[in-house]
């Protein structure tokens, strides 16, 4: 390759690069297990997976949930993303 071909593919990549970092806000999706669990994707590594009875009960609590976090704010750490 030429020079000048080396420099076009080598900018060329940076900014597909640049693109690609840009996508990296993962959005959350739900999936049923192999198992037939419910499992949410783009929280963090891994999946979360519950049984439906498992969410329920999960979803019941919000109200506590978010009230257990206000009452602990300033012992809780939030992830830098």
């Amino acid at each position: 390759m030429a020079d000048e071909d080396l420099k076009a593919e080598l900018e060329r990549l940076r900014a597909e690069n640049e693109r690609l970092k840009g996508q990296r806000t993962r959005s959350v999706t739900l999936k049923v297990s192999e198992k037939g669990g419910v499992s949410v994707y783009g929280l963090g590594r891994f999946p979360v997976t519950l049984y439906k009875e498992q969410w329920t009960r999960v979803l019941d609590m919000a109200d506590d949930i978010r009230a257990f976090i206000k009452e602990n704010d300033a012992r809780l750490k939030a992830k830098q993303e």
